[in-house]
């Protein structure tokens, strides 16, 4: 049996699993690649006591295992986009296939660095970049290729997902949740990118772009983050059968894409609506299969390291499917819809005066904007307070509509300030 021979770039959380699950398994990958895969030249700048690299070369410059003629595929699981992007390109330059759990690099550059891998004759494989060992990149390249893909949903940030499902569950504030979330691990001292939707973006636009056959488009995708979210928007989202999730959205428009990543409702019924805790879980509807669902790990050292170590068995079989899931010439730039653009429903929590006329000048803005009604809640005004809550769900209308209408409700004098606005989808086939 011959041998590939595989150098791996950072040995932190990812890159110590990935030692680990290739030493444990060994066997049982082999007889899968074909290949025995043997890892021989580590690059990291200390040594992780939690795997075993006995019998490994270990380099403190990480460039020695892309300059190591003895490596066929460089792993690169050190993070960040300038360093990496660097060894990724010098990694190709020197006729190296190389494996990434990076999607900033890939979100950000990847329009460089894929023509760039076609150019040498290599492969750039990022399964591990997108919802840890879900194997959503194979699901959307390979899985549904006959497929007409309409739009694609998903929980793509464990940390959000893990802070709303608190909310939801335990009443708890965002900030509580928050400081448990860093406490644990799950969000970093600077959780910025978890939470305000970074992280989810640089997700969805790799999906997106396999899906839809387009360029990433990083740049011109909007992120709005959790942190406004309030507990008792929780519970009324509840209470009208809708849960709220942190969703990455990407869907075919009569005007364009859609690329989005924002607080969404939707139906508690939905599978999708029931993925609570640090899990991922991506949801496609293509026209021939309909609507699948993939859940799984998001992230983790071993989870991560599935999906890295399957990018490596796909190179020693020589596969040869296109790394953008189209083949060369078929990817194509698409219009990217604007928010303003955008069409859906709306959940809108208004705190207005308790007095008679109130709703009906309301409903008379929104009916001057075209926007209707679908559900209505008005609670009682707390002790001691003039203004309650009343909550809306608005029927489907434009985005740039509903900020005109908020806008104009705002200006009332028996209106608090400002109205809480939050997208609603039914995720529906």
């Amino acid at each position: 049996m011959t041998t590939l021979k595989v150098g791996i770039c950072g040995l932190g959380t990812v890159g110590s699993g990935t030692v680990n699950v290739i030493r444990r398994n060994a066997a049982i990958i082999s007889g899968r690649a074909g290949v025995a895969i043997e890892i021989v030249h580590i690059g990291a700048r200390r040594d992780n006591p939690n795997c075993d690299v006995s019998g490994i070369k270990v380099s403190r410059d990480i460039f020695d295992v892309v300059r190591d003629s003895n490596v066929d595929v460089v792993v690169e699981l050190i993070g960040g986009t300038t360093v990496a992007k660097d060894l990724v390109i010098e990694a190709i330059n020197n006729g190296k296939h190389v494996v990434t759990a990076n999607k900033a690099l890939i979100a950000l550059h990847g329009n460089e660095i894929l023509p760039l891998a076609a150019a040498n004759g290599v492969t750039v494989a990022f399964e591990a970049a997108v919802a840890g060992g879900i194997p959503i990149i194979k699901a959307v390249r390979e899985g549904v290729a006959a497929n007409d893909i309409k739009w694609l949903a998903g929980i793509i940030n464990g940390t959000g997902n893990f802070i709303l499902s608190e909310m939801r569950d335990k009443g708890r504030a965002f900030a509580d949740v928050l400081a448990e979330a860093q406490a644990l691990g799950y969000a970093e001292a600077d959780p910025t990118f978890d939470v305000e939707g970074i992280d989810a973006c640089h997700k969805l636009v790799i999906l997106a772009s396999l899906a839809f056959g387009m360029p990433f488009r990083f740049n011109k995708a909007y992120t709005e983050g959790i942190s406004k979210i309030d507990a008792q928007d929780v519970t009324y989202a509840e209470e009208l059968g809708y849960r709220i999730k942190h969703l990455g959205i990407a869907r075919k428009s009569k005007g364009g894409i859609e690329l989005r990543v924002h607080p969404t409702l939707i139906p508690a019924k939905r599978l999708i609506a029931n993925v609570n805790g640090v899990m991922n879980a991506v949801l496609l509807n293509g026209d021939a299969a309909g609507p699948t669902l993939y859940y799984g790990a998001g992230a983790g050292s071993e989870a991560t390291a599935s999906a890295v170590i399957a990018d490596i068995v796909d190179i020693a079989r020589g596969n040869s499917i296109p790394m953008m899931g189209f083949a060369e010439g078929e990817v194509s730039s698409q219009r990217i819809l604007p928010i303003e653009e955008v069409e859906t429903s709306y959940y809108l929590r208004i705190s207005a005066e308790d007095k008679a006329g109130v709703l009906s000048e309301i409903a008379s803005v929104l009916s001057r904007h075209g926007i209707s009604i679908e559900a209505l809640i008005q609670k009682e005004a707390p002790d001691d307070e003039k203004h309650v809550p009343i909550i809306l769900l608005t029927n489907i209308t434009q985005e740039a509509k509903l900020m005109a209408a908020v806008e104009a409700i705002e200006s009332f004098e028996f209106v608090q300030r400002p109205v809480v606005r939050i997208r609603v989808e039914s995720l529906a086939g």
